[in-house]
């Protein structure tokens, strides 16, 4: 009996320590969800703070105004985005037609591409003053606007068309996945019935692919609620524009919090739309046989339709976009002034810093969820999640007004106890800037790892404690190498969208501190387009490898792929 004793006391004391450590690591995992989640509480917060006089004036001038375009320009935005995403994902799945597999990756470049930078881009060659224009005054003779009509680029139908053709690779992506990981039976049957390729796939693929397709909308729509640079510079007023003038034009950051919160309702009611429409409706596959997916045979003016649909937004979107950004660099010799490589500098910084933050504190509230799965670490990271629903706009004055309360009470204790003001010290510096693009896209890491652990089969955690290691050195030592791949994937795909962020910069820099965005927002706004054409190349030319890498994991992703085919190369 004093063996047995002997031998089962030290597992229960390691069983122990286990479990604290498993406590530790999901209290950690709590208070990293809790500090990301502050800006949008604090937003939310000020909903019923009093601001009569400024509410009287936003609401007899510009409210309305800021409504119904915010409403139009999401409605053609997303129409756009449906059409480009749903019908180039299907083309290029389940079709074959000359390029098709150029097309497959290609698609996804715009992605790459900031919506600004593409307004600012077309605008440049589309204006009064434009190559077009110019070349079309010459050969015509015309010699002012009074002697032909030209559609205006600078108007809400040009922000639509921008915003689309940058915005739709989100609806392609998750479409084509869908499409991608749908069984062969199910098509099979549709075509034992009678059903040609469109009538397959308005009744069979389209609503098997719905929520990963609602899923794009909605993260396009995010995207174009966040806009502020297209929008600002074409004249079309929204909410985000409007939360930027009422916080630096009218120094009001109560009434700029509250038009936060109001668009943050837009938000959230899209999300919960898209809930409620689906209902109690299930859309999941009810075989788990895959084979190749069948192919319908593209030939003669079908296949030049299928072709010319998938190379114009390509075309559209990035190639004629990066020309005319090479030509204008090429012309201005951008590139070798000092101040550009600075501003280079402070972008990979502020990107890298951010990249790295944001997976370590990934990986701590996925790890933690993964130790002690409740509701409450569920519904942490749900909450640690909204920043990437919420515009940049938002989050930045929902970080400016925590950080100024904090300021004021620390140099208002300095100065009565000890004589001495401390100034700003969180307010305006980096630090803020750095945890403003956390929380904006904290979401990003955090799927990303969560996925990547999902794959580490629960197994290897057993055998961890098995051999007496505990949470920590386990994660060290076997979850963290087996999910290296995805922890890179999070970090470069913050790293590009903290590249190409533009809102929050602006409210939040520091003074004097600029960014290869804030460059382009800058020559913009003076009409110095062709200026911008450097930072545009090098923001848009950091994007182009991820969404390399974004392409070839969705097409490694079909179960029963040749890759996923035991005894297959």
């Amino acid at each position: 009996m004093a063996d047995t004793t002997l031998s089962t006391s030290p597992p229960s004391r390691k069983l122990f320590r286990r479990r604290a450590g498993g406590t530790g690591w999901t209290f950690l995992a709590l208070m990293v969800a809790a500090v990301v989640s502050v800006p949008v509480l604090v937003v939310a917060g000020n909903v019923f703070a009093p601001a009569p006089e400024i509410w009287g004036h936003l609401v007899e001038t510009v409210l309305p105004r800021y409504l119904l375009n915010t409403l139009y320009l999401s409605l053609g935005v997303g129409t756009g985005v449906l059409v480009i995403g749903v019908g180039t994902a299907w083309l290029v799945t389940m079709c074959q037609f000359p390029g098709r597999r150029v097309f497959e990756w290609a698609l996804l470049i715009p992605f790459a591409v900031p919506a600004y930078v593409i307004a600012y881009t077309y605008t440049g060659l589309l204006d009064f003053a434009g190559p077009l224009q110019t070349g079309l005054r010459d050969v015509f003779g015309w010699e002012s606007r009074a002697d032909y009509w030209f559609p205006e680029i600078r108007s809400l139908a040009g922000a639509v068309i921008m915003m689309a053709l940058v915005l739709y690779p989100y609806v392609y992506l998750l479409a084509r996945a869908a499409f991608v990981e749908q069984s062969v039976c199910a098509l099979e049957v549709s075509r034992t019935l009678g059903c040609g390729p469109w009538r397959c796939f308005w009744s069979v693929a389209l609503p098997l692919a719905r929520p990963s397709i609602v899923a794009g909308l909605a993260l396009a729509l995010m995207e174009t609620l966040n806009d502020l640079g297209t929008v600002q510079f074409f004249a079309v007023d929204t909410f985000t524009t409007g939360i930027y003038r009422t916080w630096l034009g009218l120094g009001e950051p109560t009434a700029a919090a509250q038009l936060s919160a109001i668009l943050m309702i837009f938000v959230f009611a899209l999300i919960a739309l898209e809930r409620s429409s689906r209902g109690g409706a299930g859309f999941h596959q009810a075989t788990q046989t895959y084979r190749p997916l069948p192919q319908f045979v593209l030939r003669g003016r079908r296949a030049l339709l299928a072709v010319t649909a998938c190379a114009a937004p390509i075309v559209l979107g990035f190639l004629l976009p990066a020309l005319a950004l090479v030509k204008w660099a090429v012309e201005t010799r951008e590139w070798i002034d000092a101040s550009f490589f600075r501003l280079a500098w402070h972008s990979l910084l502020l990107a890298g810093l951010t990249a790295a933050l944001a997976v370590a504190l990934a990986v701590v509230l996925a790890y933690g969820q993964r130790l002690h799965r409740s509701w409450l670490s569920a519904a942490a990271a749900r909450v640690a999640s909204m920043g990437y629903a919420v515009p940049g706009a938002v989050i930045a004055v929902g970080v400016m007004l925590p950080f100024a309360w904090i300021d004021n009470q620390v140099d208002a204790w300095m100065r009565a106890h000890l004589g001495i003001s401390t100034g700003l010290l969180l307010s305006g510096t980096l630090a803020a800037l750095v945890f403003a693009y956390l929380v904006r896209f904290f979401a990003i890491a955090t799927n990303t790892v969560e996925s990547g652990l999902a794959r580490v089969t629960p197994s290897m955690d057993g055998a961890a404690r098995t051999l007496g290691v505990g949470p920590g050195a386990t994660l060290r030592r076997v979850h963290l190498p087996m999910i290296r791949a995805s922890l890179l994937t999070a970090g470069m795909l913050v790293f590009v969208d903290v590249m190409k962020e533009l809102p929050a910069t602006l409210i939040i820099r520091p003074f004097n501190f600029d960014t290869l965005a804030t460059r382009v927002y800058e020559f913009a706004v003076d009409e110095q387009l062709q200026e911008a054409s450097s930072a545009s190349l090098a923001i848009l030319l950091v994007g182009i490898i991820p969404v390399i890498l974004l392409s070839r994991a969705v097409t490694r992703a079909r179960p029963g792929s040749a890759a996923d085919q035991p005894g297959r190369m």
